[in-house]
């Protein structure tokens, strides 16, 4: 899957993924929307994303919880 509008770079927010010519963080578009603000809130709060930047950010999110794998490990008794 191809996510165009993500940057991850180790001189731009650690290495973190944002979104890309921006310092927006991926976990803060998130925690926007975990907030419930709306699409066009986030925008105002942030005029230079866009609906695409921010429907791209959810689909990259949702990318790797999908792709997570998860071990277990057996409790020792």
């Amino acid at each position: 899957m191809n996510f165009n509008k993500i940057s991850i770079d180790p001189e731009i927010c650690h290495g973190k993924p944002c979104i890309k010519d921006t310092r927006i963080l991926i976990s803060v578009i998130l925690a926007l929307i975990e907030e419930g603000l709306s699409f066009s809130e986030i925008k105002e709060e942030y005029p230079e994303l866009t609906g695409e930047d921010i429907t791209e950010a959810i689909r990259y999110a949702r990318f790797f919880m999908e792709n997570e794998e998860i071990h277990l490990l057996e409790a020792v008794g």
